[in-house]
């Protein structure tokens, strides 16, 4: 769709952002975007040549400014596909259990444009009903796109009710395995440490005096000198929880640069993103009441750097 707009006497002198932005109505972040894209052109007259425009360019009053909007699709619309990797471990009428690989997130959010659980699962034929936000359909807890592993999605309005507030009350085993550098010490520990958003960084999280309160249970499983198997035990679900908790303790997950991770070693390992995988999820069962474990296996990347860690040829 494309629309004409002639730049008033009171937005001459304007930078074509904010100019545009007034003209549309829209924000001028948006307004950037269109610009940026090549998606604005402007002429003397409606019968002059147009040129493309900058976004800071300076709007003459007179001129036309020729806007193309493209269709963009809704960041909260499900995608149904099917998701490569992603696995069923566990169908039951109540719940599915599923092995997450890396690269997919929970559920559709703005500026996610990748695969996802809910899309995955609608791609092979899931149907979940729950009260939820359509686009988090069944969605009980959530793993970090760059994280694998085992976790389970709610099929029906029962199950969610009851699977939410098992997750919120904590009574959910969850077990994770990581390879962090070096050798934490003592061997088996808790970390409680308050987490939340980094004051420099907001896309990062760190240990912060007047975090939400986080505790993470741990114990080594095997050593290799540069770096440590370790598995972990959450009693609470911050984002980022395992990587910051370790990242404080100078120990961070291997491959983790977000975290300062050493990136040669991530390197040796053949490592793109951190080694954490959610290895083991337990919970009752949402009707009967009967105690249900499910187990994730390594993906091909994780268990080619454990391999090599355990050659000592890291």
């Amino acid at each position: 769709m494309s629309e004409q707009f002639v730049v008033p006497e009171e937005l001459g002198g304007a930078r074509a952002d904010a100019g545009l932005a007034k003209l549309m109505d829209i924000s001028r972040s948006a307004a950037a975007l269109l610009i940026a894209e090549g998606n604005v052109t402007v002429s003397a007259s409606t019968v002059g040549k147009s040129a493309a425009i900058g976004k800071s360019a300076k709007l003459l009053a007179g001129s036309v400014l020729e806007v193309t909007v493209p269709e963009r699709r809704d960041p909260l619309e499900v995608v149904e596909e099917v998701v490569e990797g992603l696995k069923i471990l566990l169908d039951d009428e109540d719940f599915v259990v599923i092995d997450k690989p890396v690269g997919v997130a929970a559920h559709p959010s703005p500026g996610w444009v990748g695969p996802t659980v809910v899309g995955g699962l609608a791609g092979v034929g899931y149907r979940i009903s729950t009260s939820g936000a359509p686009e988090r359909a069944g969605i009980v807890h959530r793993l970090d796109v760059g994280t694998s592993g085992v976790m389970v999605v709610a099929k029906t309005e029962h199950a969610y009710t009851v699977l939410k507030r098992a997750f919120k009350e904590r009574t959910v085993d969850k077990v994770y395995h990581a390879v962090v550098q070096g050798l934490p010490d003592p061997l088996e520990g808790t970390i409680d440490a308050p987490i939340g958003r980094h004051p420099g960084h907001d896309w990062r999280f760190a240990v912060i005096e007047d975090g939400r309160p986080s505790v993470t249970h741990y114990e080594v499983l095997e050593a290799f000198g540069k770096a440590t198997l370790v598995e972990i035990h959450l009693e609470t679900g911050r984002t980022h929880q395992i990587r910051v908790h370790f990242s404080a303790l100078r120990h961070p997950c291997a491959g983790d640069l977000t975290y300062g991770a050493d990136p040669r070693l991530a390197a040796n390992l053949g490592l793109t993103r951190q080694w954490l995988h959610a290895r083991r999820l337990g919970f009752n069962h949402p009707r009967t009441g009967e105690w249900v474990e499910v187990t994730s296996q390594y993906p091909d990347d994780l268990q080619y750097a454990l391999k090599l860690l355990e050659s000592g040829n890291a």
